[in-house]
């Protein structure tokens, strides 16, 4: 049970990461689809510059980097040349496959080291909460400071603000496009960062289309959370645990195939998204009203 709790702790850290981002994106008012894709340009980057520098920090930064440069992309795409939300972040899931793969086909095979984790001799609760790299601890903090931000901060008041009334919020002064363009450069950073941890610490090589969904799941985990963060936390964690599934099943009692347990992160994630929209009044409250919707200043 120990490992297992382990492993959930680690398998959550890539999801937590890139659903605060989303998260955030959101409920500025922006549908950004292609956190799968920056997910795997962050893997590659990282992977790559720890690879030739042999730095995890200059990686893990090149990992955020990477996702942030994926963000300004679909920010400039969707927010300023007013393309479809849905169909640029779906385009760019498909660019980050095809591109992640290119620059990774001679880094196939390879490994790094993997980011160093504490060491702690202690009791059982201690080693599965004191057992981890820099980057599990950073998600958890990250997803309590973003919390924080958006309801304890004038800033995180006017980004809750322009994802609920875009139209109210620039007729109050608010710079619409500004607070959505920073949010949407902070969840490519995240989702650079969920994809750099997979590739420098969850399984430290590289492996196209090796997020296996993960973007996908994380997108589905900020409507399972009803855009909270607190919820997100405790939604990762539920993910995790039925990924994780496949590896410890037999070890705490459960007989079922293996096949079915490597597909039940995915059915969860159906099955949680058909339980959540079956309550609209629940969505409806807690959905930013502007979600998807253009913003077009008065001239």
């Amino acid at each position: 049970m120990e490992a297992f709790l382990i492993s959930v702790l680690i398998a959550a850290t890539p999801l937590l990461l890139a659903a605060t981002g989303e998260l955030v994106a959101e409920r500025s008012g922006v549908l950004n689809l292609g956190v799968e894709g920056m997910m795997l340009i962050g893997a590659v980057a990282a992977f790559a510059t720890a690879f030739t520098t042999g730095s995890s920090a200059l990686a893990v930064l090149a990992g955020a980097a990477a996702g942030l440069a994926m963000a300004g992309l679909f920010a400039w795409i969707a927010l300023f040349l007013m393309a479809n939300q849905m169909a640029t972040g779906l385009a760019l899931t498909i660019f980050g496959i095809g591109a992640s793969g290119l620059i990774g086909q001679g880094f196939v095979g390879e490994t790094v080291e993997p980011l160093a984790r504490l060491s702690v001799e202690t009791t059982s609760v201690g080693r599965v909460l004191l057992s981890h790299d820099a980057l599990v601890y950073l998600a958890v903090a990250l997803c309590g400071g973003v919390g924080l931000f958006l309801t304890r901060t004038r800033a995180g008041l006017m980004l809750r603000a322009v994802g609920d009334n875009h139209d109210a919020g620039h007729a109050l002064g608010l710079p619409v496009r500004l607070i959505r363009v920073l949010a949407v450069l902070f969840g490519g950073a995240m989702a650079g960062l969920g994809g750099a941890y997979l590739s420098l610490a969850y399984t430290p090589m590289w492996g196209e289309e090796m997020t296996a969904g993960r973007g996908w799941i994380a997108l589905a985990l900020v409507v399972f959370a009803t855009w909270r963060p607190g919820r997100v936390l405790l939604g990762a964690w539920f993910f995790a645990a039925v990924s994780q599934m496949q590896f410890y099943g037999q070890e705490i009692g459960i007989t079922l195939p293996s096949q079915f347990l490597a597909m039940a992160p995915y059915l969860a994630t159906i099955i949680a998204l058909v339980i959540i929209s079956r309550d609209a009044l629940l969505t409806k409250t807690h959905a930013p009203a502007a979600i998807g919707r253009p913003f077009r200043a008065e001239r």
